[in-house]
């Protein structure tokens, strides 16, 4: 296994003159201006006094500014603390005051919701659109910002050549990044991830889903997850590709625009995307009368979902070798229409504390309704007395594995069992071939009256096959299932529905629901919610909000 930071090394100076980072329709860097920029912010923390070992903070919007600021701070040594964007202020006091940050790099609108006074270790805020300082009260910090350009001359008086660049690799064992989850049934946590759980995410990335300098990859998730982190920033980049970011979490017809005109080679995204699009672009066509007779011929049907699948992949650039899933369950329906045409998509199945990968299978490999087999850097087993038919804890060793909490010994200690294993919270089986499927959270089972095991999840993904629902959420109400459902408002509108037939679409979705549900996981009553619910980055539902 090879550390990202060699490989980044050779990367950096093989392609020094080719793109690197770019916001899409803005600022572009190739890999020679980011390692420029990343060697004037080492000369910055140098001269300011920040050690290795110490803490700096990134609270800003996608960018690739963003991204040089965190391999800035990677490559000195500091430990990275990316926070989302979407955190409350608030809540970004607390999490760079919880992490002994000493240094932060923010967006301006962050910054004037901030109160240094409650992050009283820091000792300077940075703006993350240009690395200014916004704020410093330390005389060191403000010398160093003030005077990197001349101790930039000074250190490098031949000019800045691919020669100097040589990011260190003797660190495997070290704290690398503190990333605080924002899990769905608890407060945030912060992860502490180490070097070697990097490189051996990267270093599989790498085998299963080969990248090379010609390619290119938008990046739509939010780096201060682990997933958008990991696999559309450190991986990419390590071998060549060039990333671009769209800033804020995009509009739908934005997405589409720019990723038809940047081509990525790879779309990762979350299920719940892939759903959007098949439900409006893909579903209204196959549901068409000519349709559904062409369809039910054998071969006519094979050239039919041929055609759709290439003009699916248009859409997306034209150049996407797979699409993958995580995060959440596909919707059964969804994932087998996607089956029928040969869309080579996978789903997969992480977690920060796994730096993010547990599982992953090739889409010509893949099982429908699994998340693929374990990854090679770990060991993966269900805590259950029969594991391919009885669902338990799934858990995980590794060397991707983190190393527990910062400063959060109980939860830590908590975190693994006696043997070293992660508790990981889900609930799972694995087959024979040792593909792994995903029952639901343990603390979101529902135990029935009569002792049966009820995995909401599973639930939830017959409703949402019904018609007009986007997306529900299964809770317990005095014993009885209840299903909350978000209709799709525009679908409805479109069909020309009126007040009585709306106001008859709970009870439909109810009855249909429940002629695809054992006896003891019927739902007692659907109710309609206002709002779609709210999710973590990964869109993965707040459960804990829902009653």
């Amino acid at each position: 296994m090879r550390h990202y930071l060699d490989v980044l090394t050779e990367t950096v100076k093989r392609d020094w003159d080719l793109k690197a980072l770019c916001n899409w329709h803005g600022e572009e860097f190739t890999y020679k201006e980011m390692a420029t920029h990343i060697a004037k912010l080492h000369l910055i923390f140098e001269n300011a006094g920040i050690k290795k070992g110490e803490k700096i903070a990134l609270c800003a919007t996608n960018s690739a500014r963003w991204a040089i600021a965190f391999l800035a701070s990677n490559t000195y040594e500091t430990v990275t603390v990316p926070l989302l964007a979407d955190f409350q202020p608030e809540a970004v006091n607390n999490l760079v005051d919880h992490s002994e940050s000493v240094l932060l790099f923010t967006d301006k609108d962050m910054f004037a919701k901030l109160d240094v006074a409650k992050m009283p270790r820091l000792r300077g805020v940075v703006c993350a659109q240009d690395y200014s300082l916004l704020w410093s009260e330390d005389e060191a910090v403000k010398n160093a910002f003030a005077s990197v350009d001349a101790a930039f001359a000074a250190r490098y008086p031949a000019g800045f050549s691919k020669e100097a660049v040589n990011y260190p690799t003797d660190n495997a064992k070290n704290l690398a990044v503190i990333n605080y989850t924002s899990g769905t049934t608890s407060a945030p946590k912060g992860v502490m991830l180490r070097y070697e759980c990097f490189s051996a995410s990267i270093d599989f990335a790498i085998r299963a889903i080969p990248a090379y300098s010609k390619d290119n990859i938008v990046s739509m998730l939010p780096m201060g997850h682990i997933y958008g982190l990991v696999f559309e920033f450190m991986y990419p980049l390590c071998y060549g590709v060039t990333v671009y970011y769209l800033g804020k979490a995009p509009a739908a017809t934005t997405l589409l625009k720019a990723v038809a005109e940047v081509k990525p080679y790879l779309i990762i995204t979350v299920p719940l995307v892939m759903e959007k699009v098949y439900k409006s672009s893909i579903k209204p066509t196959l549901s068409k009368p000519v349709m559904k007779v062409l369809t039910a011929i054998p071969l006519v049907n094979k050239l039919i979902y041929k055609v759709v699948v290439k003009k699916l992949i248009e859409a997306f650039g034209g150049n996407v070798q797979q699409f993958i899933m995580g995060g959440a369950p596909l919707n059964p329906e969804v994932e087998r229409a996607f089956r029928k045409m040969g869309l080579p998509y996978t789903v997969g199945y992480g977690m920060t504390e796994a730096a993010p990968l547990l599982a992953y299978t090739q889409p010509w490999y893949f099982v429908p309704g699994s998340c693929g087999k374990k990854v090679d850097s770990c060991e993966v087993r269900i805590d259950s007395e029969d594991p391919e038919h009885i669902a338990g804890e799934i858990q995980a060793k590794g060397v991707n594995i983190c190393s527990g909490y910062f400063n959060n010994p109980e939860a830590s200690e908590n975190a693994f069992t006696e043997d070293g294993y992660l508790r990981t919270g889900d609930l799972g089986t694995m087959d024979r071939n040792g593909n792994i499927t995903i029952r639901g959270r343990s603390k979101s089972m529902i135990l029935s009256a009569n002792g049966q095991n009820i995995y909401p999840e599973e639930v939830e993904a017959v409703v949402n096959s019904q018609e007009y629902v986007v997306e529900s959420v299964v809770v317990d109400r005095a014993s009885k299932l209840v299903a909350l459902v978000y209709l799709d408002k525009d679908a409805i509108k479109k069909a020309g529905l009126d007040e009585e037939t709306v106001s008859d679409l709970p009870e439909n979705i109810r009855v249909n629901a429940n002629k695809n549900l054992a006896v003891y996981s019927k739902i007692a009553k659907v109710e309609v919610v206002d709002e779609p619910f709210a999710k973590t980055p990964k869109m993965s539902i707040k459960r804990f909000l829902y009653k």
